[in-house]
């Protein structure tokens, strides 16, 4: 399958600490991959480097055929790259409405978009939202700003969506559609998803590839059934 963007021999160092070694990665275009790992495996380093938040300490980084290496984040966002991350991904002071507003702004202003994002295909893709319009993100609990975060990235309709845990802190109802949805735009849109999480969610079963990574290497590379086929799935 077509490789929309791929990690080559990528090193990532923090200080004197180095997250990744060297690895080889390649995400399917428009397709769903899923990057699992524990807790400082070097997942979240993966997506920072495919957008742009650190910098390769050796390696290069490939979109679309194109070595990207040397842009900035700010770059990589005008190109069509989103990156959610786990923690910190809403401005406290703004209220819901004014998040998916400024999203949909973004997305109007943007070359690399398709068409100007609605907030009214989040709030019907997901109505939780809903009640929640005139609140400031900050008041709300950690999976609220997550779904808020997470919706403002879908509206920018980006071509390649980087998700840091999404699904943390969702109810498990809403965690299964925030994954239908994102296998549902991969297929339709052509947009290029890449999740991270800690194991397997059965709801994400559809995905193309799962890379397993542990303590900064690549421990798996395959389809998520020969994954689950070697140890059990989780919810949700």
């Amino acid at each position: 399958m077509p490789i929309e963007a791929a990690l080559h021999d990528a090193r990532v160092r923090y200080g004197p600490l180095e997250a990744l070694h060297g690895v080889d990665l390649a995400f399917p275009a428009g397709r769903v991959t899923l990057l699992l790992g524990r807790n400082g495996a070097g997942r979240t380093s993966v997506l920072h480097a495919l957008a742009g938040v650190v910098r390769l300490s050796a390696g290069r980084v490939t979109w679309q055929g194109r070595d990207v290496t040397a842009l900035g984040a700010r770059q990589r966002v005008r190109l069509g790259v989103a990156l959610v991350p786990a923690e910190r991904a809403v401005f406290a002071s703004l209220t819901v409405a004014e998040h998916l507003d400024l999203a949909a702004g973004a997305a109007e202003a943007s070359g690399t978009v398709r068409r100007r994002g609605d907030p009214s295909e989040v709030i019907d893709r997901f109505p939780e939202l809903a009640p929640l319009l005139t609140r400031p993100a900050g008041t709300l609990s950690g999976g609220q700003q997550q779904l808020v975060a997470v919706s403002r990235a879908l509206i920018t309709r980006p071509r390649l969506l980087l998700l840091d845990e999404p699904d943390r802190g969702l109810a498990p109802a809403v965690a299964a559609r925030l994954h239908a949805h994102l296998l549902a735009d991969a297929d339709t849109e052509g947009r290029t998803v890449v999740v991270t999480a800690q194991s397997l969610p059965r709801s994400l079963a559809g995905a193309a590839v799962v890379h397993v990574l542990h303590r900064g290497e690549v421990g798996f590379s395959g389809e998520p059934a020969e994954l689950a086929a070697g140890r059990p799935a989780s919810a949700p």
